[in-house]
């Protein structure tokens, strides 16, 4: 008896310890009463449940899509009835811009969430081992879907917002094509002075011109036949500087010699001295509408004088360095001034200081012009010509070309034609709106001069704005009017767009 219950617990013991060993972990993970098998099915059934709410998702999201197309078709039928013509084409071409915008940033999101969600599923892969492959499939579908979701979202997030460039006007990127103007030739050369030719002014009834020199002396020519009619002498150093009044018969001059003279015209003497400058002047110029004068020297001030007082009204004081050019209008800016420390003034007259200050230049801005219609002007620098437009002083653009010269006059007549004169005898000529060189002339040495002597100190259009008259280095002044017999066909423009102007 004792052997048989003895081998009767062995026997139960023994089943006791293989049921305990029976239940793995695995097995003892699962629910009670379900096997291998049952457990797949359920993995199935869910991932079946997660596809359909995937489905589901994605149809939601092309609803949304479809709103949305039906939204933009309405918003174009609605700048069709609104405008029409340029303004409508731009406010299309603005859409287009604003959904273009808005699809590359829905874009732009999606790959980054993309990449997120990818290196996520790399390490939950690698942590769960092999998976079955339907469970695989599902999760990266599942992917796709949420990626695609989350774009529509932005997409229809963004639609919401108008974005920077939706609103602003951009610069058409066609530039104009320039005009055709008739090219320019020499037809008389004028001598007469024993030295550089420094400046020149014309007789508001167009019937003379004068001229200053380097000889201490100026001279008054008649501007059709081109003959000497009167010698002033006074100075005691180069003339740099002329100015004939519309408004009074008085003419200005001023020079290296820190004077600033005033010419009784019908008596041919000076009758008034203005003083003030410490050092030598370079430029000056008249007040269209009011009795001021404007001169500007060595001593880096431009100075304001009553005509008929003498009195020094303001010192417009801030350039570093001379100042070589002015120009006046009826309208502010009234005074306008390049100097050699490479910048412009604009000021106002009233308060003796400057409205703004262009620093768009790298070298001195010697030549300044106005344009006799436009409310614009150019400046000239070693480094390029450049346009600005009034009253602000905003930069429009620069010169398609580059002269790679000491520019050292600018003259612009009514049609729309800029000459250009540099130190080393080359003139070119532009057509104002465009910007674009249609001609240039090297200008011819007397004989007798070294080529050395080809620079051009002034250049001025007549009242007509047909003749342009050029002082220059080998003591001549050269006379320039159109070819009338060319035509388009016999000089036809040369113009190449520029791809990439630079606005600065």
């Amino acid at each position: 008896r004792h052997s048989l219950a003895a081998a009767g617990a062995g026997a139960e013991a023994g089943a006791g310890v293989r049921m305990v060993s029976s239940l793995s972990p695995r097995a003892r993970k699962k629910r009670p009463g379900t096997t291998r098998d049952e457990a797949k099915d359920d993995d199935h059934d869910k991932a079946k449940d997660d596809k359909d709410q995937v489905n589901q998702l994605v149809q939601e999201e092309v609803k949304k899509q479809k709103q949305l197309r039906q939204q933009r078709s309405k918003e174009k039928e609605n700048l069709e009835e609104d405008g029409s013509g340029a303004d409508v084409a731009a406010r299309q071409v603005r859409l287009d811009l604003k959904w273009r915008e808005e699809y590359a940033f829905a874009a732009r999101v999606v790959a980054e969430q993309n990449a997120n969600e990818g290196a996520e599923g790399g390490g939950k892969e690698e942590e769960h081992g092999g998976t079955g492959t339907g469970s695989g499939a599902s999760a990266s579908e599942i992917r796709e879907e949420r990626a695609k979701s989350s774009a529509l979202a932005v997409a229809s997030s963004a639609a919401k917002h108008e974005y920077s460039a939706s609103v602003i006007r951009r610069q058409a990127s066609k530039w104009p094509r320039p005009e055709w103007h008739a090219p320019w030739k020499l037809y008389r050369v004028t001598s007469g002075h024993l030295g550089w030719v420094r400046s020149i002014a014309f007789d508001p009834a167009n019937e003379w011109f004068v001229s200053g020199s380097a000889d201490r002396t100026i001279k008054v020519w008649d501007l059709a036949s081109g003959r000497l009619k009167l010698t002033l002498t006074g100075h005691i150093e180069q003339v740099t500087g002329l100015a004939v009044s519309s408004r009074h018969p008085y003419m200005f001059s001023c020079g290296l010699d820190k004077q600033v003279k005033c010419w009784d015209l019908e008596y041919n003497k000076v009758i008034r001295h203005y003083h003030g400058h410490l050092s030598g002047i370079y430029a000056m110029d008249l007040h269209p509408n009011l009795d001021i004068l404007f001169t500007g020297g060595r001593d880096s001030t431009c100075r304001v004088w009553d005509m008929r007082t003498k009195a020094q009204i303001h010192v417009l004081t801030g350039h570093d360095n001379t100042v070589c050019s002015i120009l006046t209008q009826g309208s502010d800016p009234q005074v306008i001034t390049g100097s050699h420390d490479s910048q412009i003034k604009l000021w106002d007259l009233v308060a003796a200081k400057p409205m703004t200050t262009l620093t768009h230049h790298k070298k001195g801005v010697r030549a300044m012009g106005l344009h006799p219609k436009e409310y614009t002007f150019a400046s000239a620098s070693s480094d390029n010509i450049k346009k600005f437009k009034l009253p602000e002083g905003k930069f429009m653009h620069n010169m398609l070309q580059h002269q790679r010269n000491i520019v050292n006059a600018i003259a612009v007549n009514d049609d729309g034609v800029m000459a250009t004169c540099a130190d080393n005898g080359n003139m070119w000529f532009w057509d104002w709106n465009s910007g674009n060189k249609f001609q240039e002339i090297q200008s011819p040495v007397q004989p007798g001069s070294l080529d050395s002597e080809s620079g051009i100190f002034a250049a001025s259009f007549d009242v007509t704005g047909t003749r342009l008259l050029t002082c220059e280095a080998d003591k001549t002044i050269k006379f320039y009017k159109e070819d009338l017999e060319a035509t388009p066909e016999s000089h036809p423009i040369h113009f190449k767009p520029p791809r990439d102007i630079r606005r600065y």
